[in-house]
């Protein structure tokens, strides 16, 4: 159904400009209702979707500043891949104080997801040391001393406490007022270790030296296999140490 689907918005509802960062996605500011929102068109399943869902509304009710879904005419929240969010107004952080107020958020995040169910057909960093496959990681796809090393990055991480992960809050991901820490594309959020989410500029969320180069090198390695055949991947997978 593609675009088509943003009828069952109802009557008053318009695309207006395509918004950065939409990669995986289509992303749109649209108006709806006499109101600004953002609009996401994406192929993720409705088990993906439901999980993002009840996600954003377990952090709106609890306080953080999140797109909100917002339900069809019919009280559906997503329509074949396609979601509409409240906006969120902000600018990205600059400031080591505003750095500083975004890794307090995160884990305010962090504490309110602890025990949450992971997203459908995801995979934590831990997970992968036993799985091969989860989401966008195929680690057979990738040579045996590569996953070793990815492996042993990640091995680092056993016995730490998990819970949801935005896992890209880059400045792109933020927008800050005076008044709030918004946190936006939740799209790649699942369940996994919380440090991975705070290796921030400045180490704001004031990481051990020996918890940020734990956390440093199980992302480094995440991102070496989440992207495998990028030339990216390569770059990431020579960051990681040797066994």
């Amino acid at each position: 159904m593609g675009w088509e689907a943003l009828k069952q918005w109802g009557d008053d509802v318009a695309r207006i400009e395509p918004l950065a960062g939409g990669v995986v996605n289509e992303v749109w500011s649209v108006h709806l209702n006499g109101q600004r929102a953002v609009a996401r068109l994406g192929a993720r399943s409705d088990a993906d979707l439901a999980w993002e869902a009840d996600l954003l509304q377990h952090l709106d009710r609890q306080g953080l500043t999140v797109p909100v879904p917002i339900a069809t005419t019919t009280g559906q929240l997503f329509v074949d891949g396609l979601m509409v969010m409240s906006y969120v107004e902000g600018e990205p952080p600059e400031t080591e104080t505003d750095w500083r107020r975004v890794a307090d958020t995160l884990r305010q995040l962090h504490r309110l997801t602890q025990h949450w169910p992971q997203r459908p057909g995801w995979r934590s960093s831990t997970d992968l040391l036993h799985a091969d496959t989860g989401t966008k990681i195929d680690l057979n796809a990738m040579p045996a001393e590569g996953v070793a090393r990815c492996r042993a990055a990640w091995a680092r991480l056993a016995g730490h406490q998990t819970c949801v992960v935005h896992s890209d809050p880059t400045p792109g991901n933020i927008r800050l007022t005076a008044d709030h820490v918004g946190i936006i594309d939740w799209d790649e959020s699942h369940v996994d270790v919380a440090d991975l989410d705070l290796l921030l500029p400045y180490n704001a969320a004031a990481l051990s030296e020996t918890a940020h180069d734990i956390a440093t090198q199980a992302f480094t390695a995440w991102d070496a296999a989440r992207c495998w055949g990028h030339e990216f991947a390569l770059q990431q997978l020579a960051e990681v140490r040797a066994v």
